[in-house]
């Protein structure tokens, strides 16, 4: 009879909200300058606070800078009100960024 597999150390908890975030980010390259635009932000703004949450969970603290950074720059509450390029630029870059910070934060598996 085989052996089962050991069951893995580490669980992944950000990665569902970094993936979202990220199609958010890409999806809002369509979006900019429409009503649906104000949606996305919360939506970013939000689960950058999710995910800066489980990486101060996974003792990954500088995540948490990054994130905290992100959530104001793209708040719903008092927008900072870009455009141009380099915002285009910003949603491809924080949208990478959020995929890499979902596959490296990691936070031990709690066991019962």
């Amino acid at each position: 009879m085989p052996s089962q597999p050991a069951a893995p150390q580490t669980t992944r908890p950000a990665f569902l909200p970094a993936i979202i975030a990220s199609a958010a980010l890409l999806s809002a390259l369509a979006l900019l300058g429409t009503e649906w635009y104000l949606t996305v932000r919360f939506i970013v703004a939000i689960l950058a606070l999710i995910v800066g949450w489980f990486a101060m969970q996974a003792g990954q603290w500088w995540w948490s800078i990054v994130f905290a950074a992100v959530a104001i720059v793209w708040n719903p509450v008092y927008p900072l009100e870009l455009s141009g390029p380099w915002w285009m630029a910003a949603h491809v870059g924080v949208a990478a960024l959020f995929a890499v910070a979902g596959a490296l934060i990691r936070v031990p598996r709690a066991t019962a």
